[in-house]
């Protein structure tokens, strides 16, 4: 039987694939552009559809804080509103033995919300993750410090995860702003959200006149 002649490849091309001829081109798997995994931006976003991650916000890292004072007024701003709205609220501390528990402002808001101790710099240990697989929510709203450590690790494990992050920019700080402007474009380039709080609770408002609507006003003014 004859065959067709095999084409040959030169292998010392150096063109990318695409260019070269008779090399076969993998296409993207369902859900996948260039290799990376796609994110879809729900709008609106729904509170019932959401959940608050409040990472490490504590008493001896936020001194050091570029403008912490701000970044711990956005985050209880954040806070509040989740209460208003019905999200449920997960917070951590990255090694209380020696940085201290979480700082005062917050730590009265968040008296209800499980707790979790860590020593890994990414927020989504295995109890974090065993909590939202049960809470069923795909789309987690991170506040948190710092930035560009705890704060971006999390926010890659949870997209790695298949979770999608709305990321407050202001509700989260690091020592160098440097640093906290580079963490951010990086996130957003990964597929998080990055926004604001006030953005994510008007949206997850989604109308005025009722009577969530005058509480969180009460909160965000």
């Amino acid at each position: 039987m004859d065959r067709a002649p095999r084409a040959s490849i030169d292998r010392h091309d150096r063109r990318a694939p695409c260019l070269r001829r008779n090399v076969p081109i993998d296409k993207p798997s369902a859900g996948m552009v260039n290799n990376r995994m796609t994110t879809e931006r729900p709008f609106p976003l729904r509170p019932e559809a959401a959940a608050l991650l409040v990472v490490d916000f504590q008493e001896k890292l936020l001194p050091a804080i570029h403008e912490g004072g701000v970044v711990v007024e956005a985050a209880r701003r954040m806070i509040e509103s989740a209460g208003v709205l019905g999200l449920p609220v997960l917070v951590t501390e990255q090694y209380p033995a020696g940085l201290g528990r979480t700082c005062d402002t917050l730590r009265s808001l968040l008296a209800a919300a499980p707790l979790f101790e860590k020593l890994t710099f990414s927020a989504c240990v295995p109890d974090v993750k065993e909590h939202l697989e049960r809470l069923g929510r795909r789309n987690i709203v991170v506040v948190g410090i710092e930035t560009h450590v705890c704060v971006q690790q999390t926010v890659l494990e949870l997209l790695a995860l298949g979770y999608l992050p709305w990321l407050c920019a202001d509700a989260t700080g690091s020592r160098r702003p440097l640093d906290r402007d580079t963490a951010l474009a990086g996130m957003a380039r990964a597929g998080a959200i990055v926004t604001t709080a006030e953005a994510v609770i008007f949206e997850m408002l989604g109308q005025a006149g009722t009577d969530a609507f005058k509480r969180i006003l009460r909160i965000v003014k």
